[in-house]
Protein backbone atom coordinates (compact mmCIF):
# COMPACT_ATOMS: atom_id res chain seq x y z
CA UNK A 1 0.00 0.00 0.00
CA UNK A 2 1.07 3.58 -0.59
CA UNK A 3 2.10 5.87 2.19
CA UNK A 4 -1.12 7.89 1.92
CA UNK A 5 -3.37 4.92 2.67
CA UNK A 6 -6.48 5.79 4.68
CA UNK A 7 -6.34 2.46 6.47
CA UNK A 8 -10.00 1.77 5.67
CA UNK A 9 -12.09 -0.20 3.18
CA UNK A 10 -15.68 0.94 2.77
CA UNK A 11 -18.78 -1.26 2.81
CA UNK A 12 -22.24 0.25 2.39
CA UNK A 13 -25.26 -1.94 3.09
CA UNK A 14 -28.52 -0.70 1.58
CA UNK A 15 -30.97 -2.68 3.68
CA UNK A 16 -33.19 -2.23 6.73
CA UNK A 17 -30.89 -1.84 9.72
CA UNK A 18 -33.04 -4.10 11.90
CA UNK A 19 -32.28 -7.09 9.67
CA UNK A 20 -28.57 -6.89 10.47
CA UNK A 21 -29.32 -7.80 14.06
CA UNK A 22 -31.07 -11.04 13.20
CA UNK A 23 -29.49 -12.19 9.92
CA UNK A 24 -26.13 -13.89 10.57
CA UNK A 25 -24.86 -13.78 6.96
CA UNK A 26 -23.44 -10.27 6.86
CA UNK A 27 -21.90 -10.44 10.31
CA UNK A 28 -19.97 -13.59 9.34
CA UNK A 29 -19.13 -12.09 5.95
CA UNK A 30 -17.77 -8.87 7.47
CA UNK A 31 -15.83 -10.87 10.07
CA UNK A 32 -14.06 -12.73 7.25
CA UNK A 33 -13.18 -9.48 5.50
CA UNK A 34 -11.92 -7.84 8.67
CA UNK A 35 -9.84 -10.85 9.72
CA UNK A 36 -7.84 -10.72 6.48
CA UNK A 37 -7.62 -6.93 6.28
CA UNK A 38 -6.41 -6.71 9.89
CA UNK A 39 -3.28 -8.56 8.85
CA UNK A 40 -2.44 -5.47 6.79
CA UNK A 41 -3.61 -2.91 9.37
CA UNK A 42 -6.75 -2.14 7.38
CA UNK A 43 -10.27 -2.01 8.81
CA UNK A 44 -13.82 -1.94 7.47
CA UNK A 45 -15.76 1.32 7.43
CA UNK A 46 -19.38 0.10 7.57
CA UNK A 47 -22.30 2.32 6.66
CA UNK A 48 -25.96 1.22 6.62
CA UNK A 49 -28.37 3.17 4.42
CA UNK A 50 -31.96 2.87 3.22
CA UNK A 51 -31.50 2.55 -0.54
CA UNK A 52 -29.08 2.69 -3.47
CA UNK A 53 -29.50 6.45 -3.85
CA UNK A 54 -28.14 6.95 -0.34
CA UNK A 55 -25.44 4.35 -1.02
CA UNK A 56 -24.24 6.24 -4.10
CA UNK A 57 -24.23 9.49 -2.11
CA UNK A 58 -21.99 7.81 0.48
CA UNK A 59 -19.56 6.68 -2.23
CA UNK A 60 -19.35 10.21 -3.58
CA UNK A 61 -18.63 11.61 -0.10
CA UNK A 62 -15.97 9.02 0.59
CA UNK A 63 -14.25 9.66 -2.74
CA UNK A 64 -14.36 13.45 -2.34
CA UNK A 65 -12.91 13.30 1.17
CA UNK A 66 -10.46 10.46 0.53
CA UNK A 67 -11.87 8.43 3.40
CA UNK A 68 -11.28 4.90 2.04
CA UNK A 69 -8.72 3.09 -0.08
CA UNK A 70 -11.38 0.96 -1.78
CA UNK A 71 -14.95 -0.22 -1.40
CA UNK A 72 -16.74 -3.55 -1.47
CA UNK A 73 -20.04 -3.38 -3.37
CA UNK A 74 -22.59 -6.06 -2.49
CA UNK A 75 -25.93 -7.28 -3.78
CA UNK A 76 -25.84 -6.29 -7.48
CA UNK A 77 -29.27 -5.70 -9.00
CA UNK A 78 -30.52 -5.83 -12.56
CA UNK A 79 -29.53 -2.62 -14.42
CA UNK A 80 -27.41 -1.62 -11.43
CA UNK A 81 -26.33 2.06 -11.53
CA UNK A 82 -23.59 1.70 -8.91
CA UNK A 83 -20.68 0.25 -10.94
CA UNK A 84 -20.87 3.13 -13.43
CA UNK A 85 -20.84 5.70 -10.62
CA UNK A 86 -17.91 4.00 -8.88
CA UNK A 87 -15.98 4.02 -12.16
CA UNK A 88 -16.86 7.68 -12.74
CA UNK A 89 -15.56 8.78 -9.34
CA UNK A 90 -12.53 6.47 -9.65
CA UNK A 91 -13.18 4.72 -6.35
CA UNK A 92 -11.40 1.32 -6.45
CA UNK A 93 -14.08 -1.35 -6.10
CA UNK A 94 -14.49 -5.08 -5.63
CA UNK A 95 -18.00 -6.27 -6.50
CA UNK A 96 -19.50 -9.26 -4.74
CA UNK A 97 -21.23 -10.74 -7.77
CA UNK A 98 -20.97 -10.59 -11.55
CA UNK A 99 -19.53 -7.31 -12.84
CA UNK A 100 -17.13 -5.77 -15.32
CA UNK A 101 -15.34 -4.37 -12.27
CA UNK A 102 -13.01 -6.60 -10.20
CA UNK A 103 -15.32 -9.12 -8.57
CA UNK A 104 -15.84 -12.27 -6.55
CA UNK A 105 -18.50 -14.32 -8.30
CA UNK A 106 -20.88 -16.97 -7.01
CA UNK A 107 -22.30 -20.06 -8.68
CA UNK A 108 -26.06 -20.02 -8.10
CA UNK A 109 -27.09 -22.53 -10.74
CA UNK A 110 -25.17 -25.53 -9.39
CA UNK A 111 -26.43 -25.29 -5.80
CA UNK A 112 -30.05 -24.79 -6.89
CA UNK A 113 -29.72 -27.85 -9.12
CA UNK A 114 -28.33 -29.84 -6.17
CA UNK A 115 -31.09 -28.75 -3.78
CA UNK A 116 -33.80 -29.45 -6.33
CA UNK A 117 -32.23 -32.79 -7.21
CA UNK A 118 -32.25 -33.89 -3.56
CA UNK A 119 -35.92 -32.96 -3.19
CA UNK A 120 -36.86 -34.74 -6.41
CA UNK A 121 -34.93 -37.84 -5.31
CA UNK A 122 -37.02 -37.88 -2.14
CA UNK A 123 -40.15 -37.87 -4.28
CA UNK A 124 -41.32 -34.28 -3.95
CA UNK A 125 -43.34 -32.85 -6.84
CA UNK A 126 -45.07 -29.91 -5.15
CA UNK A 127 -42.11 -27.62 -4.49
CA UNK A 128 -42.11 -23.96 -3.45
CA UNK A 129 -39.39 -21.38 -3.04
CA UNK A 130 -39.40 -18.33 -0.76
CA UNK A 131 -36.96 -15.88 -2.33
CA UNK A 132 -35.15 -12.75 -1.29
CA UNK A 133 -35.94 -9.43 -3.01
CA UNK A 134 -36.65 -10.05 -6.68
CA UNK A 135 -34.50 -7.15 -7.94
CA UNK A 136 -31.32 -8.79 -6.67
CA UNK A 137 -29.28 -10.40 -9.43
CA UNK A 138 -28.60 -13.51 -7.37
CA UNK A 139 -32.31 -13.92 -6.57
CA UNK A 140 -33.10 -13.89 -10.27
CA UNK A 141 -30.27 -16.29 -11.05
CA UNK A 142 -31.53 -18.78 -8.47
CA UNK A 143 -35.12 -18.45 -9.66
CA UNK A 144 -34.12 -19.00 -13.29
CA UNK A 145 -32.11 -22.07 -12.28
CA UNK A 146 -35.03 -23.47 -10.28
CA UNK A 147 -37.54 -22.90 -13.08
CA UNK A 148 -35.21 -24.51 -15.61
CA UNK A 149 -34.61 -27.55 -13.42
CA UNK A 150 -38.29 -27.95 -12.61
CA UNK A 151 -39.27 -27.65 -16.28
CA UNK A 152 -36.83 -30.43 -17.11
CA UNK A 153 -38.34 -32.59 -14.36
CA UNK A 154 -41.93 -31.79 -15.33
CA UNK A 155 -42.59 -29.96 -12.07
CA UNK A 156 -44.46 -26.66 -11.76
CA UNK A 157 -42.98 -24.84 -8.73
CA UNK A 158 -44.47 -21.96 -6.77
CA UNK A 159 -42.13 -18.99 -6.26
CA UNK A 160 -43.01 -16.23 -3.77
CA UNK A 161 -40.91 -13.17 -2.94
CA UNK A 162 -39.76 -12.30 0.57
CA UNK A 163 -37.28 -9.83 2.04
CA UNK A 164 -35.10 -12.12 4.22
CA UNK A 165 -37.06 -11.18 7.35
CA UNK A 166 -38.69 -13.38 9.98
CA UNK A 167 -42.02 -11.75 9.20
CA UNK A 168 -41.82 -12.61 5.51
CA UNK A 169 -40.78 -16.19 6.22
CA UNK A 170 -43.71 -16.78 8.57
CA UNK A 171 -46.35 -14.99 6.48
CA UNK A 172 -45.38 -16.52 3.14
CA UNK A 173 -45.02 -20.03 4.58
CA UNK A 174 -48.46 -19.83 6.18
CA UNK A 175 -49.96 -18.65 2.89
CA UNK A 176 -48.32 -21.51 0.99
CA UNK A 177 -49.42 -24.14 3.48
CA UNK A 178 -53.05 -22.96 3.54
CA UNK A 179 -53.37 -22.80 -0.25
CA UNK A 180 -55.49 -25.28 -2.25
CA UNK A 181 -52.42 -27.30 -3.24
CA UNK A 182 -49.85 -26.78 -0.48
CA UNK A 183 -46.24 -27.71 -1.22
CA UNK A 184 -44.61 -30.74 0.32
CA UNK A 185 -41.19 -29.02 0.20
CA UNK A 186 -40.09 -25.40 0.54
CA UNK A 187 -36.66 -23.98 -0.30
CA UNK A 188 -35.80 -20.66 1.38
CA UNK A 189 -33.28 -18.02 0.32
CA UNK A 190 -31.87 -17.54 3.81
CA UNK A 191 -31.82 -19.02 7.28
CA UNK A 192 -34.04 -16.48 9.07
CA UNK A 193 -37.00 -17.04 6.74
CA UNK A 194 -36.53 -20.81 6.99
CA UNK A 195 -36.58 -20.81 10.80
CA UNK A 196 -39.68 -18.61 10.74
CA UNK A 197 -41.23 -20.95 8.18
CA UNK A 198 -40.58 -23.91 10.46
CA UNK A 199 -42.35 -22.12 13.29
CA UNK A 200 -45.29 -21.25 11.01
CA UNK A 201 -45.65 -24.88 9.93
CA UNK A 202 -45.57 -26.04 13.55
CA UNK A 203 -48.24 -23.51 14.48
CA UNK A 204 -50.47 -24.92 11.74
CA UNK A 205 -50.00 -28.42 13.08
CA UNK A 206 -47.93 -29.57 10.09
CA UNK A 207 -45.22 -32.03 11.06
CA UNK A 208 -41.71 -31.43 9.74
CA UNK A 209 -40.35 -33.49 8.01
CA UNK A 210 -43.14 -36.09 8.01
CA UNK A 211 -45.60 -33.83 6.16
CA UNK A 212 -43.35 -31.03 4.94
CA UNK A 213 -39.66 -30.75 4.02
CA UNK A 214 -37.76 -27.48 4.49
CA UNK A 215 -34.37 -26.41 3.15
CA UNK A 216 -32.63 -23.22 4.28
CA UNK A 217 -29.86 -21.25 2.56
CA UNK A 218 -26.72 -20.06 4.40
CA UNK A 219 -26.11 -22.41 7.29
CA UNK A 220 -25.92 -20.73 10.70
CA UNK A 221 -26.40 -21.32 14.39
CA UNK A 222 -30.09 -20.60 13.86
CA UNK A 223 -30.34 -23.64 11.57
CA UNK A 224 -28.40 -25.91 13.90
CA UNK A 225 -30.38 -24.96 17.01
CA UNK A 226 -33.81 -25.15 15.39
CA UNK A 227 -35.96 -28.12 16.39
CA UNK A 228 -35.80 -30.11 14.22
CA UNK A 229 -32.42 -28.90 12.94
CA UNK A 230 -32.74 -27.44 9.45
CA UNK A 231 -31.35 -29.02 6.32
CA UNK A 232 -29.42 -26.28 4.52
CA UNK A 233 -27.50 -25.22 1.47
CA UNK A 234 -24.41 -24.53 3.54
CA UNK A 235 -21.92 -21.80 2.58
CA UNK A 236 -18.61 -20.99 4.24
CA UNK A 237 -19.56 -17.34 4.68
CA UNK A 238 -16.44 -16.48 6.66
CA UNK A 239 -14.20 -17.77 3.86
CA UNK A 240 -16.35 -15.85 1.40
CA UNK A 241 -15.38 -12.66 3.25
CA UNK A 242 -11.70 -13.66 3.31
CA UNK A 243 -11.77 -14.17 -0.47
CA UNK A 244 -13.28 -10.73 -0.98
CA UNK A 245 -10.59 -9.22 1.24
CA UNK A 246 -7.87 -10.93 -0.82
CA UNK A 247 -9.22 -9.21 -3.93
CA UNK A 248 -9.37 -5.88 -2.11
CA UNK A 249 -5.75 -6.17 -1.03
CA UNK A 250 -4.64 -6.85 -4.60
CA UNK A 251 -6.65 -3.85 -5.73
CA UNK A 252 -5.19 -1.39 -3.22
CA UNK A 253 -1.70 -2.73 -3.92
CA UNK A 254 -2.13 -1.84 -7.57
CA UNK A 255 -1.80 -5.49 -8.65
CA UNK A 256 -3.99 -7.37 -11.08
CA UNK A 257 -7.03 -8.66 -9.24
CA UNK A 258 -7.30 -12.44 -9.45
CA UNK A 259 -10.72 -13.69 -10.63
CA UNK A 260 -12.26 -15.43 -7.63
CA UNK A 261 -15.36 -17.43 -6.81
CA UNK A 262 -17.07 -17.61 -3.46
CA UNK A 263 -17.27 -21.00 -1.70
CA UNK A 264 -19.97 -23.10 -3.35
CA UNK A 265 -23.15 -23.80 -1.38
CA UNK A 266 -23.42 -27.51 -0.54
CA UNK A 267 -26.44 -29.53 0.53
CA UNK A 268 -26.18 -30.38 4.23
CA UNK A 269 -28.71 -32.97 5.33
CA UNK A 270 -30.19 -32.50 8.80
CA UNK A 271 -33.67 -33.23 10.13
CA UNK A 272 -36.14 -31.22 8.04
CA UNK A 273 -36.14 -33.23 4.80
CA UNK A 274 -37.79 -36.59 4.11
CA UNK A 275 -39.97 -38.19 1.45
CA UNK A 276 -43.39 -36.53 1.05
CA UNK A 277 -46.40 -38.12 2.72
CA UNK A 278 -48.09 -40.74 0.56
CA UNK A 279 -51.33 -39.64 -1.05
Amino acid sequence: MSGDSTGAVGLVLARPAHLLGVEPFFMEFIAGIEERLAQRDLSVLLHVVADHEAEIAAYRRWAARGLVDAVVMVNPVVDDPRPAVLSEIALPTVVVGDSYLPSVRTDHTGPIAEALGRLLELGHRRIARVTGPGALAHTRARTEALLAGCAQAGVDPVVVEGDYSEEAGAKLTAALLTSLEPPTAILYDNDVMAVAGLAAATALGIAVPEQLSLVAWDDSTLCRLASPALTTMSVDVHQFGVSVAESVLELVDGASVTPRWSPTARYLQRDTTAPPPSS
